[in-house]
């Protein structure tokens, strides 16, 4: 359990039973105006790549495209493939082509299917 949801559980369990009503039916309106569930999308949402595109766009783009695949397991590739680009001078291009396999290939491994 995460140390937010650890502390959200202590909270509520430390409120009186009407207080615990409340918390939980803010929480249920919170849910409904929240934006459609990232788990509920499976496939890429196909977004195109533009002509011309910075490194950092196309990591936000990517983001968006892929919105079931975990961001904390792509952080260090995209972390190496970012400092390739501003420290080493990698073409902006040759990076975002390798985002796109590096993202298109966790979708591949972690959901099982091929786009």
């Amino acid at each position: 359990m995460t140390p937010s949801v650890q502390s959200l559980t202590s909270i509520f369990e430390n409120l009186p039973e009407k207080d615990q009503n409340t918390l939980f039916e803010f929480a249920e309106f919170l849910k409904s105006r929240a934006p459609e569930s990232l788990s509920t999308i499976t496939e890429p949402l196909g977004i195109l790549r533009p002509e011309e595109e910075s490194v950092v766009a196309a990591i936000k783009r990517l983001k968006k495209n892929y919105p079931m695949v975990s961001q904390k397991a792509l952080l260090n590739e995209t972390s190496e493939l970012m400092m390739q680009h501003m420290m080493q001078g990698k073409a902006s291009v040759d990076v975002i082509d390798e985002l796109e396999l590096l993202f298109e290939n966790k979708f591949i491994i972690e959901t099982g299917k091929t786009e």
